[in-house]
């Protein structure tokens, strides 16, 4: 149902986490890789991860936050792949300054520039492709964000994060306005409380028995539980979904009373 054979999907941060799954979503559904990364290691391993799958898979150097680099890269892509049909922006830090009153004007601006600022290089880079094809009489791409919860929620000490999130989600809805005349669709994914190899949560830690205690699904999520939305929107069967933010967090925005789910009635 998913085939994505022929496609061509890059991923920002792919090499790890989160945006590792998204390429292997896309791969193991037929489609072709390009992979960003600063590590030239971390790509390779990326890249060997996926040859199973029988796609061709590129890797670059990028730093999201070095639009001259950006811009080559993604003509460097277009080059070496012949197209780019969908554009995912997942590369992103995430750093706990303690407090709001502690956060220098250092820690915003340097978190804002790869988490906000190198998404917007990446997708706009993506999305001047996708017009040019369309101006050549082959219309139609995906751009995604890879946003969080904390687009839509608060957090202490992280409101630089929070701002760069929420932005994210803004930004798509503005793009998604103005590139659908082209066949071109932008939406948000929002993770949950997720465990992958770029965010360990120790098993035994407070934070992650409080999470399995109010999620309705009773654990934190995986990197893998992102390769399906992944595959979706980068496919033909979202082509009327646009403008959109998608919330996987196995139910805890659900739960907004946070209820103990070990106190939930078995169903009979």
């Amino acid at each position: 149902m998913f085939n994505l054979a022929g496609r061509v999907v890059l991923i920002s941060g792919g090499n790890a986490g989160i945006g590792l799954a998204f390429a292997r979503g896309v791969a193991r559904a037929g489609g072709d890789v390009v992979i960003w990364g600063r590590r030239a290691e971390k790509n390779a391993e990326a890249a060997k991860s996926l040859a199973e799958f029988g796609g061709r898979v590129f890797t670059q150097e990028v730093d999201v936050c070095d639009e001259d680099r950006v811009v080559a890269a993604m003509a460097e892509a277009v080059e070496e792949m012949g197209r780019v049909d969908g554009v995912i922006a997942n590369a992103g830090m995430m750093r706990n300054e303690g407090s709001f009153l502690h956060m220098d004007s250092t820690a915003w601006h340097s978190l804002l520039a790869v988490n906000l600022h190198g998404a917007y290089l990446t997708v706009r880079e993506g999305a001047r492709h996708m017009k040019a094809r369309y101006d050549a009489g082959d219309p139609g791409g995906s751009l995604l964000f890879c946003a969080s919860l904390s687009a839509l929620t608060g957090s202490p000490g992280m409101q630089h994060y929070n701002a760069s999130k929420g932005a994210m989600a803004a930004m798509s809805r503005g793009i998604a306005v103005e590139a659908g005349r082209y066949g071109i669709r932008s939406n948000v994914v929002c993770p949950g409380h997720t465990v992958s190899e770029t965010v360990r949560i120790p098993e035994d830690s407070p934070r992650a028995q409080h999470i399995r205690r109010y999620n309705p699904s009773g654990r934190m999520g995986t990197a893998e539980d992102f390769e399906g939305i992944g595959v979706y929107f980068m496919s033909d069967w979202s082509r009327f979904h646009t403008g959109d933010l998608v919330v996987i967090d196995g139910g805890w925005m659900a739960n907004a009373g946070k209820t103990d789910i070990t106190e939930v009635p078995l169903w009979p």
